[in-house]
């Protein structure tokens, strides 16, 4: 069995989803799984979370920062695996 995750927020009433190119005939099941307050409130923001503690704040700028130059890149040639 394959699965398609996707996290939606109701609006207006309504469910809105992206296209999925599946076959036509194709059988599936439709599952909702609604949040509760409390779990939406955890999950609400993982870069807040992130950023809370100074620590956090300066690791996270640091690896920006690293991300600007290349030359930190570690390149992996996978044809070569």
């Amino acid at each position: 069995m394959n699965a398609i995750k996707y996290k939606a927020i109701i609006k207006n009433g309504k469910l809105e989803m992206p296209i999925i190119d599946l076959p036509e005939g194709t059988i599936v099941e439709a599952i909702l799984l609604i949040a509760s307050e409390i779990e939406s409130k955890i999950e609400m923001d993982e870069t807040a979370y992130l950023l809370s503690t100074e620590a956090n704040r300066r690791n996270l700028l640091e690896g920006l920062e690293q991300l600007k130059q290349p030359q930190n890149y570690i390149y992996v040639d996978v044809a070569a695996l």
